[in-house]
């Protein structure tokens, strides 16, 4: 049991846990339930998306919420769930935000009460889901993406090719753009014990195991000019609880963070000494300060 649940925590980590999966310093902090679906139209927001609703997207069903009064010159922020969760669990940041400005959350297909996916999805895949939730609760107006986990992956991938949408990314304990490459250098094959379960099962879930059938694939980081770019990582470094590869594993964690900075020209890296994987549930201030200071730059 204590062999599975640490190789668990680690996958959760690497962004592959599993929908149900009970992880060791996360379950007992997440958040339940969502954003209220009756909260009232946002002032001189007449006819926008308010509350939780479905939306169409490419002909499959899209799970959005959204909150708070739009802000004159304020960039929509959007939140990306991590792997193997859903928008619940970032209701209670999306409910600290809106008091700023407007705020949108969606599940992506495979998560939460959206569609599943027909069949593996790829990068392409998803960005174009995440666009169609934009043209629905942005239109045109410029947004801020801020990921967790692998919504962080997604959010990074994505901005490079939309850049005259995104204005802003707050990455939130991110997966690491090589992180195939790394765990596979990292941990050999032939490990045996927690490390090598960690190993088998996160590369099947990088592979498309997850609920979302996204297939990872590792590649450099592409600029996305020179928006601001906030990357914050966990200071509970609970990988190295990993035998014998855990202090290797926080290493190439911290270096996969360092490769987003790459981003832009105005990307920042910084810790959340006191936060596990889920940085905005652990010290949910360290997360809205970041975002509040992108949202401020991007409509600067």
């Amino acid at each position: 049991m204590i062999r599975k649940k640490l190789a668990t925590t680690a996958g959760i980590a690497l962004c592959c846990a599993l929908a149900g999966a009970g992880l060791v310093g996360c379950d007992s902090t997440e958040p339940e339930g969502g954003p209220e679906s009756s909260a009232p139209a946002p002032e001189g927001g007449e006819g926008l998306l308010t509350g939780t609703e479905v939306i169409d997207v490419e002909g499959r069903s899209v799970n959005v919420s959204c909150s708070g009064d739009p802000v004159a010159e304020r960039p929509l922020v959007v939140l990306l769930h991590g792997g193997g969760d859903d928008l619940t669990t970032m209701a209670d940041l999306q409910e600290t935000l809106s008091a700023q400005g407007r705020v949108c959350s969606y599940d992506r297909l495979g998560a939460g009460g959206s569609d599943q996916p027909e069949g593996p999805q790829d990068f392409e895949g998803v960005g174009r889901t995440l666009t169609g939730v934009l043209d629905e609760v942005a239109g045109d107006g410029p947004v801020v993406l801020v990921g967790h986990s692998m919504g962080g992956l997604i959010a990074g991938r994505y901005a490079p090719d939309h850049q005259d949408r995104v204005q802003g990314l707050v990455l939130l304990d991110s997966t690491s753009p090589t992180a195939g490459t790394d765990l596979s250098a990292r941990i050999p094959e032939s490990a045996t014990g927690p490390a090598g379960e960690l190993r088998e099962q996160t590369l099947a879930v990088f592979d498309g195991a997850n609920p979302e059938q996204l297939v990872f694939t590792d590649g450099p980081v592409r600029s996305a000019g020179d928006i601001p770019v906030r990357v914050i990582q966990h200071g509970q470094r609970y990988l190295a609880e990993v035998p014998e590869y855990g202090e290797g594993l926080e290493e190439d964690w911290t270096a996969g963070q360092n490769q987003w900075l790459a981003l832009s020209t105005d990307s920042e890296l910084s810790t959340a000494e006191n936060s596990g994987h889920y940085i905005h549930v652990d010290e949910p201030e360290v997360a809205v300060a970041a975002i509040e200071e992108v949202a401020a730059r991007a409509a600067g």
